[in-house]
């Protein structure tokens, strides 16, 4: 007897869908902040590193208040914590609408709207975590496809609205649109498949036997303050690459239009990257898909170094954008593989905090140095010498094995 259709999503597909979507609109508003960089110059005159800083500020608050975010959701799960923050998320691009001065613009985007990012990753990605095993590289690989799919559309949304309503009402509609959406999603959301279920069910999934090492063994293990060092330099390089290509693509003379499309390139095919590593992640481990990311971000970096028409940027932001998806597909899940997901949501977040600290900093010290030489080549060699440091540390990172009876795979 024939199967029978139902065509209701079952509660696996629509928490992969929402938290898609979480990734998709959250990210994707903040790397839409390249398209505002212009007009912001045009219209106050601010120097790039200090405008910069907005972003940059708004990364690393993200990470710090992430780490109580993900704290937070493993005890009470992630429905009013997405709620809180989209509405500060909404909040702070209708307050950057507004700005005149510089602390205004740390103050909404900088601290508002940092603190509105904080559970984009952390509840799509710890969420996805707890709700999968067996495919949990690929579901976190098609969450993360969102972001991409952010990258693709947010930036260029925001720069069609820039040209017929100008900057501010631009990035005001962004903001209250996206937040009321998130909103809209977050009621839905259950932080496990056992949430809410008088039985306790698990979905098919999820992982049979120990859920991982105790937080204090994680605290101990040398490779996990190893993990969280190299984040930080990895993330470091990308976020200058995100904030500032923009920018360089119109110092070489590209239109904004076909600037913004570098960007989205970037974000187009890095929906590729993160679907194809999320496969490989299930058949490879984590580790060795970071390993080709590496390999794709150096040679990226130094093509980027002779990159001067516009098809040498796109073809930068293609290979680019393979590297950016492995490697925020594969975090999480490397998190899970090696210290379990007992306590995924804190060890993420501490891991996350990392990344989002070196994604504040590289920003700020990319943008002084080309106010200092005037262009991006010494930011962009320096970026170059930290993906290849960055890529030691992974080479030196090896598995925990615990008392839990979790082992990672190399």
């Amino acid at each position: 007897m024939a199967a029978r259709f139902s065509p209701r999503p079952s509660p696996a597909h629509l928490t992969t869908a929402i938290c898609f979507t979480i990734q998709a609109l959250g990210v994707g508003t903040y790397i839409a902040f390249g398209v505002f960089f212009n007009p912001l110059m045009e219209e106050f005159g601010w120097p790039r590193a200090a405008i910069a800083a907005a972003p940059a500020a708004a990364f690393f608050v993200m990470g710090v208040f992430g780490m109580a975010v993900g704290r937070l959701n493993d005890g009470f799960g992630p429905r009013l914590l997405l709620t809180g923050t989209a509405l500060l998320l909404g909040l702070g691009c209708v307050l950057m609408a507004q700005v005149s001065t510089l602390a205004g613009l740390y103050l909404s985007f900088g601290l508002i709207f940092g603190m509105g990012m904080s559970a984009v990753d952390v509840v799509a990605l710890t969420t996805i975590a707890r709700w999968f095993s067996a495919r949990r590289g690929f579901m976190t690989g098609i969450v993360k496809a969102g972001t991409g799919a952010g990258q693709f559309v947010v930036p260029l949304a925001a720069s069609a609205l820039i040209a017929l309503l100008g900057w501010r009402w631009a990035i005001a509609l962004v903001g209250s649109t996206v937040a009321a959406v998130l909103i809209a999603l977050a009621r839905f959301l259950r932080r496990d498949p056992g949430e809410g279920s008088p039985s306790g069910a698990a979905n098919e999934d999820r992982a049979s036997g120990a859920p991982g090492l105790c937080l204090s063994r994680v605290f101990r293990a040398a490779p996990f303050w190893v993990l969280c060092t190299m984040n930080l330099i990895l993330v470091s390089c990308l976020m200058v690459v995100m904030l500032h290509i923009v920018p360089h693509a119109r110092d070489l003379g590209i239109p904004p239009l076909p600037a913004a499309g570098v960007l989205s390139t970037i974000g187009g095919v890095s929906i590729l990257g993160r679907l194809a590593s999320g496969v490989l992640i299930d058949r490879l481990g984590s580790k060795r898909v970071m390993h080709v990311g590496f390999c794709l971000l150096v040679g990226g970096l130094l093509w980027l170094q002779f990159s001067d028409r516009p098809w040498m940027m796109y073809l930068f932001g293609a290979v680019y954008g393979l590297a950016h998806g492995s490697f925020f597909t594969a975090i999480s899940p490397l998190a899970a593989e090696w210290f379990g997901i007992r306590f995924h949501g804190t060890v993420f977040g501490i891991v996350a905090c990392f990344g989002t600290t070196g994604g504040a900093a590289g920003p700020i010290l990319a943008g002084h140095l080309f106010d200092v030489t005037g262009s991006y080549r010494t930011a962009f060699l320096i970026l170059t010498g930290l993906a290849l440091a960055a890529w030691g540390m992974l080479f030196a990172l090896r598995p925990v094995r615990g008392p839990t009876g979790i082992a990672p795979r190399p």
